[in-house]
C-alpha cells in the first residue's frame, strides 16, 4: 500500500514458474502489508494456483523472490511454510475424507496421552475447543469428514487454516461453497485486526470489494496491475484480468414453449431431505432451483444424478417410469441424464489421468472397435466436444490435475456433452470459477437447450440463476416452495422464497401413480 511507512509483511517479485514447455508464471509480483486483506484475481488459468502452492511450499518457484516479514523466504515443503508462519485454505479442499474432524483439524500432530501415545480422548478435547473458538461449534469432532456436507467441510479448511495463528493467511475461493458469508469475513477481519496478512482468491467482485482495499491482478502468468479498489470499476478490473472489455450480462432467456414434450417429469419424491417434491421439466428448458444449504436440494439432484435412491416417488423420463442404480444406469437405457455433481475435486474428476480420457470415459464402449480404443478416434471425439466448451486443444493431453478449477469444470461439462445426453443435471457448475469461464459455461448450456435439450441447474448465485434460467424452482423445507418464470426472476423474490418468505400460488404438479407401459424400469 503506497505511503504505508511499514515493511511489507510479505513481498514477492520476477517469480517465475514453468512445467516443461508451458510457463504457469512469469514475472509475478506481489506485495502485501500488516494487517491487509489484499486480493488476489485473475481468470482460470491466470496462474492463482500456482502462486498459493509457491507460497505455500507445495512447489518451488524457477525463478525469482520472496520475503516473508523482511526477511528471505523460500520453503521446501508446506511444513516449512506453516513453521515460518504460512497457513492456506485451498479451493481443492484438502481434508482427508476418511479421518474425523478432530483428526483432520490436528493434523499432522495429535493430542499425547499417557507414555506420549497419541489420544483420541484429548485430540477431540482440543478439536472441539477449536470449533468453540471459532464459530463451528455445531460440528462433531468425532465424525467422519465423508459424511459431511460441502459447506462444512470447506469451513473444516478454513479452521484449519486459522488454527495454526498464521502471520500470513491465504484464502483461496473460500466461499465457493458457502451460502452464508458473515461467518468467515468477521474471521478474516480478526485476523488482520490482529496484525496478521490475508491473501483473498475470489471471483466474486463483491466479497473483494467488501473484504479488501486492493488487488494484483494475474492475466496469462503476469501480474498486471495492483490497484485500488475504490478507483477501479467492475469493467476496468475484468478487462485487466482477461484483456479485453466485459461482456454485457443481460437477461437472455429462451422460454420454452408450453407445447414443448415434458422430458423429466418427477412426482412425489421423498428421501431423508425430500418431501413430496414434484415438477416437470420440458425439452429446450433450463429449469433453475434456488435454496439456501440443507433444503434437499443435493439430495434431488444425486437422486436424478443416479447416485441415491429415493424413500418414494416415480421419475419419468419420456413418459416412462425409471430407476436409477447408479449414474451409468441414469445415462443409459434411454434415460440419456448426465450429471455434474457438487465437488468438482471428490466427485468429477479422475486425477492423475489425461483430459481426452476425463471426457471420452463415458463413451469408451462407443469408441471401441473389437475391443480396442483407436487413439485416433478418442482425440477427435474428445476434440469436438472440447471446442464446445472452449477448452484449449493444447490441454487434451495434460492430466486433468494439472490445470486450473475453471478448465477442469470445463472438462467434466465436455464429458456429459460428449454422452449424447437428453437432460443436464447440473449442481452448482460455476463454482469458483472466472468470469470468463461462466460465459463460456453458460453459452454451452444454452446452446445445448436450443437444440431441444433440457437442463436442470442449482447455483449457489443467485444471480446466475436470474441470468439462465427460464423458470426457477425455490426448495425449501424439502418441498417446492415457489415457481418463478421469466420476466419474474429477479434477485428479490428469489431471496425471499428460499428464506421462506413468498409463497405464491401454482399449480401443482400432478402426483399420480403411472400404469401400464408407463411403469418399465
Amino acid at each position: 500500500m503506497e505511503g504505508s511507512k511499514e515493511p511489507a509483511a510479505v513481498s514477492a517479485w520476477g517469480l517465475k514458474k514453468s512445467y516443461g514447455p508451458t510457463v504457469a508464471l512469469e514475472d509475478v509480483s506481489l506485495t502485501v502489508n500488516p494487517g491487509e486483506i489484499h486480493a488476489l484475481l485473475g481468470e482460470n488459468g491466470a496462474g492463482k494456483s500456482t502462486l498459493v502452492k509457491i507460497f505455500s511450499g507445495i512447489l518451488p518457484p524457477d525463478s525469482g523472490e520472496m520475503t516473508l516479514l523482511g526477511g528471505h523466504y523460500r520453503p521446501g515443503s508446506i511444513m516449512a511454510a506453516r513453521a515460518a508462519g504460512v497457513s492456506t485454505a485451498f479451493q481443492e479442499l484438502s481434508v482427508l475424507p476418511n479421518l474425523s474432524v478432530a483428526q483432520n483439524l490436528l493434523l499432522p500432530r495429535a493430542e499425547k496421552g499417557l507414555f506420549g501415545l497419541n489420544s483420541r480422548k484429548a485430540t477431540e478435547e482440543r478439536a472441539r475447543a477449536l470449533l468453540e473458538k471459532f464459530g463451528l461449534g455445531q460440528l462433531d469432532p468425532r465424525q467422519i469428514v465423508a459424511e459431511l456436507a460441502l459447506s462444512d467441510k470447506q469451513r473444516l479448511e478454513i479452521v484449519r487454516a486459522l488454527s495454526r495463528d498464521p502471520k500470513f493467511l491465504i484464502l483461496d475461493e473460500p466461499t465457493a461453497a458457502l451460502t452464508d458469508v458473515d461467518w468467515v469475513f468477521g474471521l478474516i477481519r480478526g485476523v488482520a485486526a490482529r496484525g496478521s496478512s490475508v491473501l483473498y482468491i475470489s471471483h466474486r467482485l463483491s466479497e473483494v470489494r467488501e473484504l479488501c482495499g486492493h488487488a494484483t491482478i494475474l492475466r496469462n502468468g503476469r501480474s498486471i496491475a495492483s490497484v485500488n479498489l475504490a478507483g477501479a470499476d467492475n469493467a476496468e478490473i475484468f478487462k485487466m484480468m482477461v484483456g479485453r472489455g466485459s461482456r454485457e450480462r443481460r437477461r437472455t432467456v429462451q422460454k420454452a414453449k408450453p407445447a414443448a414434450k415434458v422430458a423429466l417429469k418427477v412426482a412425489g419424491l421423498k428421501s431423508k431431505t425430500l418431501r413430496d417434491v414434484g415438477f416437470e421439466l420440458r425439452e429446450g428448458e433450463i429449469l433453475g432451483v434456488a435454496a439456501l444449504e440443507g433444503q434437499g436440494q443435493q439430495g434431488l439432484f444425486r437422486i436424478l444424478g443416479g447416485v441415491e435412491r429415493p424413500d418414494d416417488g416415480h421419475i419419468s423420463v419420456d413418459d416412462r417410469v425409471r430407476h436409477f442404480k447408479d449414474p451409468h444406469d441414469a445415462q443409459t437405457r434411454g434415460s440419456g441424464m448426465a450429471f455434474v455433481p457438487e465437488e468438482r475435486k471428490a466427485d468429477g474428476i479422475f486425477p492423475g489421468m489425461q483430459v481426452t480420457s476425463n471426457i471420452t470415459i463415458s463413451i469408451l464402449d462407443r469408441l471401441s472397435r473389437a475391443g480396442c480404443l483407436p487413439f485416433a478416434r478418442e482425440r477427435r471425439v474428445a476434440l469436438a466436444v472440447a471446442e464446445k466448451v472452449e477448452l484449449g486443444r493444447r490441454y487434451l493431453g495434460y492430466r486433468i490435475n494439472e490445470l486450473s478449477g475453471g478448465n477442469q469444470q470445463k472438462t467434466i461439462l465436455a464429458r456429459v456433452l460428449a454422452t449424447g445426453a437428453k437432460t443436464l443435471v447440473l449442481y452448482d457448475p460455476t463454482r469458483g470459477v472466472d468470469v470468463g469461464t461462466k460465459q463460456t459455461i453458460y453459452a454451452a448450456i444454452r446452446d445445448f437447450a436450443a437444440k431441444g435439450g433440457s437442463v436442470l441447474l442449482y447455483s449457489s448465485e443467485l444471480p446466475e440463476l436470474v441470468e439462465i434460467a427460464d423458470r426457477c424452482l425455490v426448495i425449501y423445507g424439502g418441498r417446492v416452495f415457489d415457481e418463478l418464470a421469466g420476466e419474474e426472476i429477479d434477485e428479490r423474490s428469489l431471496v425471499a422464497g428460499v428464506t421462506g418468505n413468498r409463497r405464491r400460488h401454482r399449480t401443482p404438479v400432478r402426483q399420480e401413480t403411472p400404469t401400464g407401459a408407463e411403469a418399465s424400469a
